[in-house]
């Protein structure tokens, strides 16, 4: 089977890679079939393994990498986290600023998406710590708005080449729904907050969406397009996407938190999210 290794820094990947990584292929074996430079990324199609230096040599280089069947190179379908991947924003935390209970719930969910407590647990006690307060709350925080880096040029990239684009968010579909449209994507799935008479009820609609979920939709879109699940991307940087990364043809976690990196088998950590349309073999 040939593989591809995808290698991409979208601030400009060095010349030397383009030397350095077939030679470091060959030296451990592998055939290297074809070296393509496109944009700020490089391809090396190759038959047999990567080495597990690799992935020390790829950090010296600032490269981040992907390693893919090339017949499945192309996707057909994107899943992505929407709070600290297509947005810096945790919209909880900025509403817990607002509402003068900041530092007690960015402490639960930093745990959260390190993967040290329940996602479900710790979103039900975030907003605990704001029944009562105001929902034009939800409005001041939308307008923190703050996009991740290449985030609209990925969505855009994506859709100009057919692939279909879903935001999955642990978060609030106020403020999904607002960036799908901003963005152009193809849906959205969040959590919804209770609201009654004005003010934040402190609970969410159930069933939350959390970690299975993600994973289940990833599995529901692919299946409606009928695709395999190699055809299919994934993005995210907490605990709750890690099922959604290892189940994708090809999950990246992005910029992640460390325990989602370590179990990822594709990581972005030098790039920004253009990084993923190189993977997809659009150029940057």
């Amino acid at each position: 089977m040939v593989s591809l290794l995808t290698l991409v820094n979208t601030d400009g990947l060095a010349p030397s890679v383009e030397t350095l990584a077939p030679a470091l292929l060959r030296e451990h074996g592998a055939e290297v079939m074809e070296v393509r430079r496109f944009g700020n990324a490089l391809d090396i199609a190759f038959v047999g393994e990567a080495p597990a230096l690799l992935e020390t040599e790829a950090v010296r280089w600032q490269a981040d990498y992907a390693i893919q069947p090339a017949a499945f190179r192309h996707k057909k379908l994107l899943v992505s986290d929407m709070e600290t991947t297509l947005v810096r924003n945790e919209f909880l935390d900025d509403l817990a600023a607002l509402a003068g209970v900041g530092d007690k719930v960015k402490e639960i969910t930093a745990r959260a998406m390190n993967g040290e407590i329940d996602f479900a647990g710790s979103l039900r006690a975030r907003l605990a710590l704001l029944e009562g307060r105001p929902a034009t709350l939800l409005e001041e925080a939308w307008k923190g708005l703050r996009w991740m880096p290449g985030a609209e040029a990925l969505i855009a990239g994506l859709r100009a080449h057919g692939v279909r684009t879903v935001i999955v968010s642990g978060g609030f579909a106020f403020f999904g729904e607002r960036v799908r449209a901003l963005l152009g994507a193809d849906a959205v799935f969040a959590n919804d907050l209770e609201i009654c008479d004005g003010l934040l009820t402190g609970h969410p609609k159930e069933p939350i969406l959390g970690r299975e979920a993600k994973q289940q939709i990833l599995e529901r879109e692919a299946a409606a397009l009928g695709i395999a699940l190699e055809e299919t991307l994934a993005v995210g940087d907490g605990a709750n996407d890690l099922p959604m990364l290892l189940r994708a043809g090809l999950g990246v976690a992005y910029h992640a938190k460390p325990s989602v990196a370590a179990a990822a088998r594709c990581r972005v950590q030098f790039s920004d999210l253009r990084a993923l349309l190189a993977f997809a073999g659009i150029a940057v």
